[in-house]
């Protein structure tokens, strides 16, 4: 198979993209109405779980959790699984490039700019460039948000309101799926 240009494989990606759009586009006003207030309802479920987990495990921020959980909430469990996957691999990742830069070069804000890069830059070498965008977030917040405490208790206790957040998320979708089956059958391949 002939090696592809990484232009043709934007060209591609961006046709596909516009395809989706055209056909999203495309479905009438009611059956948009009922897919956005479904995505809407599977995102406010999410949040409102993985907030009030954060907060019944004592993390005294679960509004992280919240903000993971909509912003992983797709129309598919599979999809949900793979955003999933990039947040908490690119929090993991920004969280100790963060903590790395906040011991070595603490307040300079150089420290900062090396290590979103270096976390982003982590994450296209690992094929997950979705994941790069959670770790720049990631790094800003261990090291422009301020807070009170050590920089790896922060940073801790915000990995784990981005893995309840996620995994919020993946029990509402996988609940939705579920029903959706049920109510309307499985959907054709």
């Amino acid at each position: 198979m002939p090696r592809r240009s990484l232009g043709e494989h934007r060209r591609r990606l961006s046709a596909l993209a516009d395809e989706v759009l055209r056909l999203r586009v495309a479905l009438p006003r009611r059956e948009r109405l009922l897919a956005g207030l479904a995505h809407a309802l599977r995102a406010v479920l999410a949040a409102s779980l993985g907030y009030w987990a954060a907060l019944g495990l004592g993390l005294e921020q679960g509004f992280w959790a919240a903000i993971t959980a909509i912003s992983v909430t797709q129309s598919s469990y599979a999809e949900v699984r793979h955003s999933s996957r990039d947040q908490f691999v690119g929090a993991m990742i920004g969280g100790l490039v963060g903590l790395a830069a906040a011991t070595l070069g603490h307040e300079h804000y150089l420290a900062y700019v090396l290590a979103v890069m270096v976390g982003m830059l982590m994450c296209w070498l690992l094929n997950l460039g979705a994941a790069g965008r959670i770790s720049g977030i990631t790094s800003t917040i261990i090291l422009l948000v301020p807070h009170e405490g050590a920089f790896w208790q922060f940073a801790l206790f915000r990995l784990g309101e981005v893995t309840l957040g996620a995994v919020a998320a993946l029990l509402v979708t996988r609940m939705f799926d579920l029903l959706e089956r049920r109510w309307f059958g499985d959907a054709p391949s």
